[in-house]
């Protein structure tokens, strides 16, 4: 069976599906045509339906729940593993300015969007911007803050940037649950078997990659550009883990709160069908 999947090209998918894609293990009659994309364009995509199998925001997975379903492997949640709002100078988490400044942000649809409107509810003087350029907005003035993902975490305070809040840990310390960040969806046209299938599959090939773990293979180096090593294995470290070969009981309720969140200020934007598998 022939199914489009789509991935950023960031190192924690690339090291997740690897082994899937380059068919490093029994792919089981599937075959998958690859499309590595931005985070948020994959979020566009889900939201119109373009692709069987994706990687998407949670927010965009809450709007695309009539045409996808999660998988139960795959996914980035954890612990300490947020997007970071960062400013030019040092200014205080909750200090005067911040509700009217412009913000920096990945994407509508990102779940870096809904944890910075979480903790800011009243800022929304936004500007969406593709996430390799938030630092350069704010470095050069288009934006006064900005929200990093990725590997900008690592990176931030080598250009002179500052911490004002880690949107991570004000989850985490307000709802205590893991952090969901990211997930991957299969269209339920699918079918409960063949899903489950694709989710085994991306467990195998995550399993495969874990067993060769700390190697950094080609397929991830191609696709992480200029990325130090270090810093892929940093981004390795952060953002894939035990969530990402199973959800785990606490992972789907930590997805059940963020989606109760998002519905509380999305009114109207996520229907009734099921979550999960």
């Amino acid at each position: 069976m022939k199914c489009t999947l789509g991935f950023s090209p960031c190192p924690n998918d690339t090291f997740i599906f690897d082994a899937l894609v380059n068919k490093k293990i029994d792919t089981e009659g599937f075959d998958f045509e690859v499309i590595l994309e931005d985070v948020e364009t994959l979020n566009q995509w889900a939201l119109e339906g373009k692709l069987d199998i994706t990687k998407l925001s949670f927010p965009a997975f809450f709007q695309s729940l009539e045409k996808y379903v999660l998988l139960n492997s795959g996914s980035a949640l954890g612990k300490g593993v947020g997007p970071l709002l960062i400013s030019k100078l040092k200014i205080e988490s909750h200090g005067p300015g911040i509700e009217n400044a412009v913000i920096a942000l990945p994407g509508i649809n990102t779940t870096a969007n809904l944890l910075f409107s979480f903790a800011y509810p009243g800022a929304t003087n936004k500007k969406f911007i593709v996430f390799s350029g938030i630092e350069n907005a704010v470095l050069g003035g288009e934006a006064d803050l900005g929200v990093i993902i990725h590997e900008n975490r690592f990176t931030y305070q080598q250009r002179g940037l500052n911490k004002v809040m880690d949107l991570g840990e004000y989850w985490e310390e307000k709802m205590k649950v893991p952090i969901p960040l990211g997930t991957i969806a299969v269209r339920r046209k699918f079918g409960q078997t063949d899903s489950e299938k694709i989710s085994g599959l991306i467990k195998k090939s995550l399993e495969y990659a874990f067993q060769n773990y700390p190697l950094v293979t080609d397929y991830v180096k191609t696709h992480s550009q200029e990325m130090s090593e270090d810093v892929m294995l940093q981004h390795v470290d952060l953002y894939v883990n035990n969530y990402s070969l199973d959800l785990g009981r606490d992972g789907k309720e930590a997805i059940g709160i963020l989606h109760e969140v998002f519905q509380k200020m999305n009114p109207g934007k996520s229907s009734k069908e099921s979550l999960f598998l």
